[in-house]
């Protein structure tokens, strides 16, 4: 979701699609595309359809009019055999379910005009106010985004944004090639799957492969199932985002495999978005999402929470995660009216490094931040959040950054592992802060020393057994231990760390501005000034 998002400029118009009409399905065409029924329940192999799966032939039609025959006869399954079955977007109807056998490819056509339809350009699949609607493998679906890429050129920060990083416009430099990307997209389909205001999705036992966009975006749904599914994306392409569930409720993610350029999966309050399909400007919350057993690799972030919210976001669990070699691993961000608050974290293995290129990151395992971008609204607030049992290990340490308009409240850190590493592209790339998106220029992207934990403008912030280490040398803008500014109640506790090594002026704990301090660090590790 970096940078805008990618949306490519186009005139607005309404985010409500209208599907293809739905004929009645007269005996002939039954019979055309092979329909079986049994058990209440219809069948249909595309290739019965007149479905051709030799990688070159455009199947659209035949496809659709498979699901469409099977729609017709109230339901049941789409069976995509061995095969590799090329198309542009597909319509999904309630009570379908589209099975891609093991050997079967369903990939997405490398011309931008198969994917237009009712005046809007959409993606690969598209379901609108649909019920029970299943997608399952074993098979594969593919978006084919190397016909939308150009992988030998690299999107670069503009210099502008640059100008405030400790390296200026040096920034992320690459002496030549691509380093970590991102490409430079040309013209490309939307969402590769959009399900829109849709009720019991169930995505299964699939491998999603080469998205040129985000991959499965569930806008205004409730209840969905995520289990089992791989999502294998080319790491160089900006804004595929695994899966994003835009307030939706009642969501279950699990037993997940997911690489992406872009963040692996986004949760946010979003009612709109640019000029992205799928959206229908409703005002409701996203609650009840339970998220477990997942790995995850992303060149933005392994898990994002919030952006450009105008719905409130509450009520998340995520358990058992393994995030690798990622740009950041946990970001939550307060930057328009929804409120994110009730947020679980627990069992959780963080690994992150700093990249080059244009990606929003710095390296750091988790991030939280409240800093307005949109002008004349009322902020919604962040509350409520909790760490437990997490091991992290990162080119930049954890960073809570909230503002005097917009104090972070509640945040308990209680049994993490940090321990701060000294990356190839510290010179190049570290010591900085990035905030993006938000209203102020100078939050952007900024200069800032590194501490291993970094928490401003919060209230009500735990600290119960924090272990940081650090490599033996670092960088000299890596500081203090924990370093918290302007805060209201403050509570440390089983705190074992230092500062950085190497300097002198790093204490494991510096404390400037704040009030109701609850410490069981011993005085001599604590350098303060105005606490009370």
């Amino acid at each position: 979701m970096n940078g805008g998002k990618g949306a490519p400029a186009s005139p607005a118009r309404s985010n409500v699609v209208g599907f293809p009409h739905i004929r009645n399905a007269s005996l002939a065409l039954i019979a055309l595309i092979g329909l079986r029924s049994g058990a209440g329940a219809a069948s249909v192999n595309v290739a019965d359809s007149g479905a051709v799966g030799d990688g070159r032939t455009l199947n659209t039609a035949a496809l659709q009019r498979a699901i469409d025959g099977c729609a017709a006869a109230g339901g049941g399954t789409v069976e995509i055999p061995p095969g590799d079955f090329v198309t542009g977007t597909l319509f999904l109807r309630s009570n379908i379910r589209l099975v891609i056998d093991a050997g079967g490819v369903l990939r997405g056509s490398p011309r931008v005009r198969d994917y237009e339809a009712s005046g809007r350009r959409l993606g690969l699949l598209y379901a609108g106010d649909a019920e029970n609607v299943t997608v399952s493998g074993p098979g594969q679906i593919d978006g084919n985004c190397g016909a939308f890429m150009d992988f030998l050129h690299a999107k670069r920060i503009d210099s502008a944004t640059a100008l405030r990083t400790r390296q200026g416009v040096r920034f992320r430099e690459v002496a030549s090639g691509v380093g970590d990307g991102p490409a430079v997209p040309g013209e490309r389909p939307y969402q590769m799957m959009i399900f829109s205001s849709c009720r019991n999705v169930v995505l299964r036992d699939l491998l999603i492969t080469d998205s040129p966009f985000w991959t499965v975006h569930c806008a205004d749904c409730d209840g969905v199932l995520m289990t089992g599914v791989r999502i294998w994306c080319n790491l160089l392409v900006p804004n595929n985002d695994g899966a994003d569930f835009t307030s939706c409720s009642n969501v279950v993610v699990a037993d997940c495999d997911m690489r992406t350029g872009d963040d692996c999966l986004v949760f946010t309050g979003y009612c709109r978005h640019y000029d992205l399909p799928g959206f229908r400007n409703l005002r409701h919350a996203s609650e009840n999402i339970a998220v477990a057993n997942c790995t995850l690799q992303s060149r933005s972030a392994a898990v994002r929470i919030g952006g450009f919210d105008q719905n409130p976001m509450r009520n998340y669990t995520f358990t058992n995660l393994v995030i690798h070699d990622s740009n950041r691993g946990i970001g939550i961000f307060a930057r328009d009216e929804g409120s994110i608050e009730n947020m679980l974290f627990s069992n959780v293995v963080i690994e992150t490094r700093l990249h080059t290129g244009d990606w929003w990151g710095t390296g750091e395992p988790i991030q939280i931040s409240a800093v307005r971008l949109t002008k004349n609204v009322k902020l919604g607030r962040i509350a409520n959040i909790r760490f437990r049992d997490v091991i992290c290990r990162g080119e930049s340490g954890i960073v809570v950054y909230g503002t005097e308009e917009n104090v972070i409240e509640n945040v308990t850190f209680d049994g993490v592992l940090l321990h701060m590493s000294n990356g190839p592209l510290e010179e190049r790339a570290g010591g900085n802060f990035d905030l993006r998106p938000v209203l102020d220029p100078g939050l952007q992207l900024f200069a800032h020393d590194i501490p291993g934990l970094y928490a401003g403008w919060v209230r009500g912030l735990a600290i119960r057994d924090f272990r940081l280490t650090w490599d033996p040398s670092v960088p000299p803008f890596f500081s203090h231990g924990l370093e918290i500014r302007h805060f209201d109640g403050l509570a440390i506790a089983g705190f074992n760390g230092t500062g950085a090594p190497g300097r002198s002026s790093a204490f494991p704990v510096m404390l400037v501005h704040g009030t109701h301090l609850a410490s069981g660090v011993p005085a001599g590790m604590i350098r303060s000034r105005d606490v009370r």
